[in-house]
C-alpha cells in the first residue's frame, strides 16, 4: 500500500541510510551508493560529498538524482524519491556538525568531525523531491 503524502515525507525525514542513485552514462547502470541524507518534511533534500568524488561530478552531469529509504521492521516500507539538483555549495561546519548528530549519538560525534575534516573538501547537494515512490508491505 503506498503511503499518503505526509507519511513518505515524515519517513523521510528519520534518520535512515539513503541509497543514492544516478546516471552513469547510456551503457552503465546507474551508480547507487549509501549515504548519509537530510530531510525536512516540504523542503529540499541534501547530502554531502566529496568536492572532487565521482558521485559529485555524475550529479553534475545528470542534474539530478534519485534517495531511496527502506526500513524492514517491524514491517518493510520504503520511500524514492528523486528531482533536480537545486543547489551545489561548500559544505559549512554547521551542515557537517547538523549531518553528522543526525545520524550519531552525540558522545561520537566529535571524534567523527575530527577524522573527517581530513576528508577534504566536501559540498552540499541539494535536491527538490519532484517524484515519489512508497510502499508500506506491513508485517511480516
Amino acid at each position: 500500500m503506498a503511503l499518503n503524502s505526509q507519511e513518505r515525507q515524515e519517513f523521510l525525514a528519520q534518520p535512515h541510510i539513503g541509497a543514492l542513485a544516478v546516471s552513469d552514462g547510456p551503457d552503465r547502470a546507474p551508480l547507487t551508493l549509501p549515504i548519509w541524507y537530510q530531510y525536512t518534511p516540504g523542503g529540499d533534500l541534501w547530502v554531502l560529498t566529496g568536492a572532487t568524488s565521482r558521485k559529485l561530478e555524475l550529479i553534475r552531469a545528470a542534474g539530478r538524482f534519485s534517495l531511496m529509504a527502506e526500513i524492514v521492521t517491524p514491517s518493510v516500507r520504503y520511500v524514492s524519491v528523486s528531482g533536480p539538483v537545486t543547489v551545489i555549495e561548500p559544505m559549512t561546519d554547521a551542515q557537517h556538525e547538523e549531518m553528522v548528530r543526525r545520524y550519531l549519538p552525540g558522545d561520537k560525534v566529535a571524534a567523527y568531525l575530527a577524522k573527517a575534516a581530513t576528508f577534504g573538501p566536501q559540498v552540499v547537494v541539494s535536491m527538490r523531491p519532484e517524484h515519489w515512490l512508497s510502499a508500506d508491505l506491513g508485517a511480516l
